[in-house]
């Protein structure tokens, strides 16, 4: 008796450990697609899950970071979800490309428009972003999730380096080391192309080369030939004559 209310209190006690760690687990996150290189472009997903066993998420608001801007971003549309992008202008514009950007995007917000984050559930909002910055190891962005109820859950808390997470956490992107980009790829295409375009070049070359030769040689021995048969057929014509000669005789 006694073990067998060991275990069910056991039983209760784990049950009560999961149920608080999960909803903690269940946070407002940011992963890229492939990778976010130093300086590069990437797809990011920014997921949300649903805490609430008896609520929907309607909203979601994403804030970009103001020390970081990004010159460029364009969200991905989704189905049953309104999209809004506000900008800020910016105190120090931004070199990109060779052009000055004034104004960097602040934040963007999907309102529920026919479809929402029921309970149980998660939705992915995409969003293309650049030029990522070179003197940074990560962009901390912060959201915030609104439910059907007007319960709004405030997911803005910075994670300290080696510390806990925080209960409420920023999503977080962490940046990967710069690669060789879009232009590097595209001069070493050309230069791959010009070395097999000099070869093909030189194949050319060879076989217009070799082309008179075979047909020098082509015509020397059709020369020979013809030689050959004119005086097979002055022998012949000799040793007819020699032969009617005898006979005569």
């Amino acid at each position: 008796m006694n073990v067998s209310r060991l275990a069910i209190a056991g039983g209760i006690a784990a049950s009560t450990v999961l149920l608080f760690v999960g909803p903690a687990a269940a946070h407002v996150s940011v992963q890229p697609q492939g990778e976010a290189a130093k300086g590069g472009y990437a797809t990011i997903n920014f997921k949300v899950p649903n805490e609430r066993d008896d609520a929907s998420t309607v909203k979601l608001e994403v804030n970009f970071p103001t020390e970081h801007p990004l010159s460029s971003v364009s969200p991905q549309a989704v189905p049953g979800w309104k999209i809004k992008v506000d900008k800020t202008k910016l105190d120090k514009p931004l070199d990109v490309h060779g052009k000055k950007i004034t104004e960097a995007v602040s934040k963007v917000t999907w309102t529920s428009d026919g479809s929402e984050i029921a309970p149980g559930y998660f939705q992915q909002f995409p969003l293309s972003v650049g030029q990522l910055p070179e003197d940074a190891d990560q962009l901390v962005f912060k959201a915030l999730q609104t439910y059907d109820n007007k319960e709004v859950v405030r997911w803005i808390e910075e994670p300290a380096a080696g510390g806990e997470e925080p209960e409420s956490p920023a999503p977080v992107l962490k940046l990967t080391a710069a690669s060789a980009d879009a232009h590097g790829a595209a001069a070493a295409d050309d230069k791959n192309a010009h070395a097999h375009a000099t070869d093909d070049k030189a194949a050319e070359d060879t076989k217009a080369s070799a082309a008179p030769a075979s047909a020098d040689t082509s015509d020397n021995t059709a020369r020979i030939l013809g030689v050959v048969g004119i005086v097979v057929g002055i022998a012949g014509v000799a040793f007819g004559v020699l032969a009617g000669r005898r006979r005569t005789a």
